[in-house]
């Protein structure tokens, strides 16, 4: 028995007809696959899964052919565009595999998603363009609490996500992506201290098994970095990332 529906049409909170946007198929997918407990989920693109790297900038990518969950999570934010960061999330909870597979090459096996990790492996890189990095130095973080719940107050006011966050005894760095209100952001955190930006930056984003008690992968990492200046370096809040803020 077949079951055939639209994609991305949803209601808002009004009541009112609307659509999920970017990645709406896949979400009503998981979504749907989800609540039907299926054995798995397909979601058919224009590729043959994810990719070790990004096909549109490095010649010679090749599929990552297995992925857990919170390492496709990563590759999607950080600018793998095949699949968005958010859409999976009912197939993980409910753990349901996803399986991304190629309309023009059907035979192709594609990337499994599931929460099952490879491990003493580095699956793939992503990028980030377009980051701006801000810095705060200010002797007043020195032993005080509150300090950095008074700055990220400053970005949730102006609804401005951050990617990174490196902190010191006496600054804190962070890098963020929407800069709409820049202006009105650097005014109010210098309230707070000596304020830096440095725009045009990059995220790259390493992910894999990346374990802490995994001897040496970190290493080959920055290693890989030694001949960039690298302006901030985010490891140790993921079990499957890490991050380097670099120049365009």
């Amino acid at each position: 028995e077949i079951h055939i529906t639209q994609g991305f049409i949803c209601r808002n909170a009004y009541g009112e007809v609307d659509n999920l946007l970017r990645g709406g198929s896949d979400y009503t997918a998981s979504l749907i696959g989800a609540a039907v407990n299926a054995s798995e989920i397909q979601i058919w693109t224009d590729i043959d899964g994810m990719h070790n790297n990004d096909p549109r900038v490095v010649e010679k990518t090749s599929p990552v052919r297995q992925l857990h969950f919170e390492e496709a999570a990563e590759l999607a934010y950080f600018g793998a565009k095949v699949l968005h960061p958010t859409c999976i999330q009912p197939a993980k909870y409910a753990n349901i595999p996803v399986r991304l597979l190629n309309t023009m090459d059907p035979k192709a096996p594609g990337t499994l998603i599931s929460n099952g990790t490879e491990k003493g492996k580095i699956k793939a890189v992503a990028a980030k363009d377009n980051i701006t990095a801000i810095k705060i130095k200010s002797s007043r973080m020195l032993l005080a609490h509150g300090f950095l719940r008074k700055v990220f107050e400053i970005f949730e006011s102006y609804q401005t996500s951050i990617d990174m966050v490196c902190t010191s005894e006496v600054g804190v760095s962070v890098s963020i992506d929407r800069t709409i209100h820049l202006d009105e952001i650097l005014n109010n955190l210098k309230k707070y201290g000596t304020v830096t930006v440095d725009n045009n930056m990059c995220i790259v984003c390493v992910v894999g098994d990346l374990e802490w008690e995994n001897v040496g992968f970190e290493a080959k990492a920055l290693d890989a970095m030694r001949d960039i200046p690298v302006r901030m370096i985010s490891f140790g809040g993921s079990n499957y990332n890490i991050s380097f803020l670099i120049r365009e």
